[in-house]
């Protein structure tokens, strides 16, 4: 019953509350998707092995619907992405702001998603993760490694900017539980 309360009052901080979303997990390979995932699911962190085959979470708490897709994000995986667009209601793109020799690649693909026209309206929420570990780049540093300075994303405070896509960095540490729950609730609002 714990778990259950738990996981109900974490949508809520969230902002999922009442909100049926399917939210896909997308980024390079060894960013943290599978681990988010289980972080929301089970509230533990624990080593997880790279994500071989599409994993898809659905639960149902009262009357709320969160269902995720941990696509993977090595080469092969990243081949699938775009089978899983058609109902998506937003993406969580995470990248390890920790591993710079990566991020031309993290761009590259990042650009892909959001020059994809079937994702034209999908908001999407860039986490840069794994902030705890000393080496990991700054937000500006990031920013501007994957070509999102702060005057081509949305804004963590606009709500409505008239016909363009939302699209947010936030930096985060999965594993001290930090930082992520801004992006999902940033999210929220552009969910129906």
């Amino acid at each position: 019953m714990f778990i259950v309360n738990w996981f109900w009052d974490a949508l809520g901080y969230l902002g999922l509350g009442n909100k049926n979303a399917r939210i896909l997990f997308l980024g390079l390979d060894n960013a943290g998707k599978t681990t988010l995932l289980h972080m929301l699911k089970d509230d533990k962190v624990a080593q997880m092995q790279p994500t071989l085959h599409p994993h898809v979470e659905e639960l149902m708490i009262k009357n709320i619907r969160f269902r995720t897709y941990d696509l993977g994000g090595h080469e092969t995986a990243r081949r699938i992405w775009r089978d899983y667009f058609a109902t998506v209601d937003g993406i969580i793109f995470l990248v390890d702001a920790a591993d710079r020799t990566r991020f031309q690649e993290a761009k590259e693909e990042l650009g892909r998603l959001l020059e994809d026209q079937a994702l034209a309206n999908t908001p999407f929420v860039v986490l840069g993760n794994k902030i705890d570990i000393p080496v990991a780049a700054s937000e500006d540093e990031l920013r501007h490694a994957l070509g999102l300075p702060s005057h081509v994303t949305y804004g963590r405070d606009t709500k409505d900017s008239s016909g363009v896509r939302p699209v947010e960095i936030f930096m985060c540490s999965i594993v001290k539980r930090m930082g992520y729950a801004e992006g999902f609730q940033w999210l929220s609002q552009f969910l129906k």
